[in-house]
Formats: structure tokens, C-alpha cells, sequence
């Protein structure tokens, strides 16, 4: 059975899309720690992190590093914090969020209100600037 990721990236299920390329998808989460907490995953279906070969483990960091120096553009924030957990969904999956403090990082933190115009708007901005590199 397809993970959830896996029917995202065959446009089973929407999502506000931030860029793509043959073997990696960026995404807005839709329940975010920041306005702008990102989803970056691999399209092909792995469920843990350290069992990718390296070559896609450095595509998928290469990938998450350039959407989140375009993140950084759109979304006012110290720093892009990053976060690997891999429990909730048995598809690999990188969270970037916007940080100003340690505690931002927290999974325990209800999510912020973000309106489905403001998402797409988002996602459309924070992908002119991948599409600009």
C-alpha cells in the first residue's frame, strides 16, 4: 500500500507545492510547527533515512539545503531548523522550519494557523526563488 507521501507525489492528494525534480518533492506542511515548516521527501519510497544509499541521502540533503536557503528568503527567521524523526510517516521526510529559538524545534507545539491562501501564496514564492538559483 502506497504511504501517504507516495500519494501526494502522484497527485492523489493536494499539496502546496514548492519544487520537484525527478527524484525529490518540497512541500508546505499543513500542520506547521511556523509558517513555512517544509516537508522535503525522496519520490521513491523509503522508510528510513540511514537505509537510503548515499547517493540519494546527498541528493535529498542537496535538495532540502536548496529550499531552505530559498525558504530563508520568504520567511522571516534566525535560522532553517532541521528535523528527522521518521516515525509518523513510513516515507522518509526532512522538516525544514523557520526558527528563532530552540523551542520552535518542538513536535509537542500546536500548529500555527496558516489560511490556504497564504499557502499557496507561500509555496509559489519561496519556488520563484529555486527557480531563480
Amino acid at each position: 500500500m502506497p504511504t501517504l507521501f507516495t500519494r501526494i507525489i502522484e497527485g492523489e492528494i493536494p499539496c502546496y507545492r514548492i519544487a520537484e525534480n525527478d527524484n525529490y518533492l518540497a512541500f508546505l506542511d499543513i500542520r506547521p510547527l511556523a509558517k513555512g515548516h517544509t516537508l522535503v521527501i525522496p519520490k521513491k519510497e523509503t522508510d528510513y533515512i540511514f537505509k537510503m544509499a548515499d547517493e540519494e541521502l546527498t541528493g535529498l540533503m542537496l535538495f532540502a539545503k536548496q529550499v531552505a536557503l530559498a525558504l530563508e528568503k520568504e520567511v522571516t527567521c534566525a535560522r532553517i531548523g532541521v528535523a528527522v524523526i521518521g516515525l509518523e510517516v513510513p516515507h522518509t521526510h526532512i522538516h525544514l522550519v523557520p526558527i528563532n529559538q530552540v523551542s520552535d524545534l518542538n513536535f509537542k507545539n500546536p500548529p500555527v494557523e496558516v489560511s490556504p491562501e497564504e499557502m499557496e501564496a507561500l509555496a509559489r514564492r519561496v519556488g520563484t526563488h529555486l527557480a531563480s538559483n
